[in-house]
């Protein structure tokens, strides 16, 4: 907890009385030297001296408060994820939101709020690269899809958005949402009006006719009264590029698409290709016109390879890959986002929340293959990126990978560098997040023991803070 939270704002009110007071003595023997020796007395020489000690009153508030937006952190561990090593007995200085300082002995300034985290191992905060943050199963499938509409999933969103900050995770890439819930939710989170992590959001998945991204498996009469591009359904290159056009026009910050099939769908394949080679390269080509970056949706080898030659960012999933897929990631660069946790969730839960029975053998086809693919990835060397696909299961469980990727062939310290390092380099935005580092946002995190010993105790954040403000802190002085 903080040392001396209640102490510094009574000071600092005192302090800024003090100055006004002695401007305001100055005022008054200026100005009766002025009125005894050059202007007769005015009421309107009252109003002006009113109207100036009302302003500088006002500027030496705001000079106190941007000084007490100050804070230090004494932090016992610090992982340090670009060197790959522990730090111990590091200061954190903060200013606002950003870290302006770190080491060891740093002079904490006298007017800092001080946050004692020094029976604690301190991290980045956490990335989470593949999320669905705007839903999660309710327990009826068939009501989920046909009985609730967009309002129903952003009346509870800001639930699932202030469950992941909670659980540590700072930032995250929403890759998927309805009517562009995801936009309007992540700029209430910006303007303050909820708590939650940053998020890029991708707004609408866009698949090809009768794939993974449509609704598959019901009557042909069916009709969702919505405009036919918030279907995100789109065929041919033309159509792909007016609806990336589409998604950018209303938020998106990223570009996802379905290369291939799925499984949460009721549509039969589970990995064959849903978009040519060329119509692929449309969107890659169309979303990097406008800046953004794109991520496949690709469970099937070759889906995988044709959106890795494509040119996307980062393949997610990648249940089957082959050698030549994995060297394609190597000499592209292409990220892995494989959220290899969740199986286990799909097997015990999905039955009983009403998953019809086609879902679940496919997903029992998928699991094991694709956690055998991320270990063959680990070894070939591919980049990888920390993706979860919370949503799929509760949110806030985000930390619950960290073990299958050790499991799998990752180092404790090469998981939290896909969940921080790594991730931010996928987002974009290395130069803002990912380590704690000078210039660098403040985003940190906080847990008790060493994650390096057991990478299980990320599960358990007991401290989070975001941009500079505290979220989170139940550790012990």
């Amino acid at each position: 907890m903080t040392s001396n939270t209640y102490t510094f704002p009574v000071l600092s009110i005192i302090r800024a009385f003090a100055i006004v007071a002695i401007i305001n003595s100055a005022f008054n023997f200026t100005y009766s030297n002025i009125q005894t020796n050059c202007y007769p007395f005015s009421p309107y020489s009252m109003k002006l001296k009113f109207i100036l000690l009302f302003t500088l009153t006002i500027i030496f508030c705001q000079l106190v408060a941007a000084q007490s937006k100050l804070k230090a952190i004494k932090a016992g561990k610090v992982i340090d994820v670009v060197s790959g090593t522990v730090l111990n007995q590091q200061v954190i200085l903060i200013d606002s939101n950003t870290i302006v300082n770190i080491g060891t002995g740093l002079a904490i300034p006298a007017n800092a709020e001080v946050i004692d985290l020094s029976n604690a191992t301190v991290l980045p905060g956490l990335i989470d690269c593949h999320t669905h943050i705007t839903s999660q199963p309710s327990g009826d499938y068939y009501g989920d899809i046909f009985r609730k509409t967009p309002m129903d999933y952003a009346i509870t969103a800001h639930i699932y958005a202030k469950r992941t900050l909670q659980a540590g995770f700072t930032t995250c890439r929403d890759v998927g949402a309805a009517a562009f819930i995801d936009v309007a939710l992540r700029n209430a989170i910006n303007s303050g009006e909820i708590e939650g992590p940053r998020l890029q959001v991708a707004t609408l998945f866009i698949g090809s006719t009768g794939s993974h991204g449509d609704l598959n498996g019901f009557s042909p009469f069916l009709s969702f009264q919505l405009p036919k591009e918030m279907m995100g359904v789109a065929d041919g290159v033309d159509a792909l590029r007016k609806q990336v056009r589409y998604n950018i026009k209303y938020g998106a910050d990223v570009i996802k698409f379905g290369a291939g099939a799925g499984v949460l769908s009721e549509e039969e394949s589970v990995g064959a290709p849903q978009f040519s080679l060329e119509e692929m390269k449309a969107i890659v080509e169309e979303a990097k016109m406008w800046g953004r970056k794109t991520c496949a949706h690709a469970h099937g080898t070759d889906a995988i390879k044709q959106a890795i030659r494509a040119g996307v960012a980062s393949v997610e999933h990648g249940s089957f890959l082959d050698a030549e897929a994995i060297q394609l990631m190597k000499q592209q660069g292409t990220y892995l986002v494989a959220d290899i946790y969740n199986d286990d969730y799909i097997m015990s839960e999905y039955k009983r929340l009403g998953y019809p029975q086609k879902i679940l053998d496919k997903e029992q086809l998928v699991g094991r293959t694709q956690r055998e693919s991320f270990a063959k990835a680990v070894k070939g060397g591919v980049k990888i990126a920390y993706g979860t696909d919370a949503g799929v299961y509760p949110h806030g469980w985000n930390g619950k990978q960290f073990y299958y990727m050790v499991k799998y062939g990752l180092t404790p310290i090469q998981a939290i560098q896909a969940a921080t390092i790594n991730a931010a380099d996928l987002l974009g935005w290395k130069e803002r997040i990912g380590s704690i580092t000078k210039g660098k946002w403040a985003d940190i995190i906080a847990i008790e023991g060493n994650p390096l010993d057991d990478v299980t105790l990320l599960e358990k954040v007991k401290f989070v803070m975001k941009d500079g403000k505290v979220y989170k802190n139940e550790l012990k002085k």
